[in-house]
């Protein structure tokens, strides 16, 4: 399953060079993937509550184009690899224009909350939206 979410850029997220700084990006991501696992009908809370966390274990990021002050962003997520414990999200942020401003591969884990060690997913979390539409 593919979600969107869409925000403007703030003047705050900018660098000296009036284009939003690179490490934003990660924000950016992240707000994306917590809005992507929402959208899915994820229970982050309840998986929280049921003792485990997801960890971002690796970030691949390629930037493209400049984002600016005033643009709109898309950040397009889905799915591309599931397991038992891990997968990886690719996200693409654009523009308003439709421009590609940045893609990312995002690996993350699933751990126990008290080890901090990989567990596997409860059956009772795993969503059809957690896996790529060809699984």
């Amino acid at each position: 399953m593919k979600t969107q979410t869409t925000f403007s850029v703030r003047t705050y997220e900018c660098d000296s060079y009036g284009h939003v700084n690179n490490a934003v990006y990660l924000n950016y991501l992240e707000f994306a993937r917590m809005d992507y696992l929402k959208q899915i009908g994820f229970d982050y809370e309840g998986f929280v509550r049921a003792g485990f966390f997801i960890f971002v274990s690796h970030v691949d990021i390629h930037y493209k184009s400049s984002a600016r002050f005033g643009d709109v962003l898309t950040i397009l997520s889905e799915p591309i690899k599931f397991g038992a414990v891990s997968g990886t999200i690719r996200q693409v942020v654009q523009n308003n224009a439709g421009v590609v401003c940045a893609e990312a591969f995002v690996t993350w884990a699933s751990v126990n909350s008290a080890s901090f060690r990989p567990s596997k997913i409860p059956d009772e979390f795993v969503v059809s939206g957690l896996k790529p539409d060809s699984v």
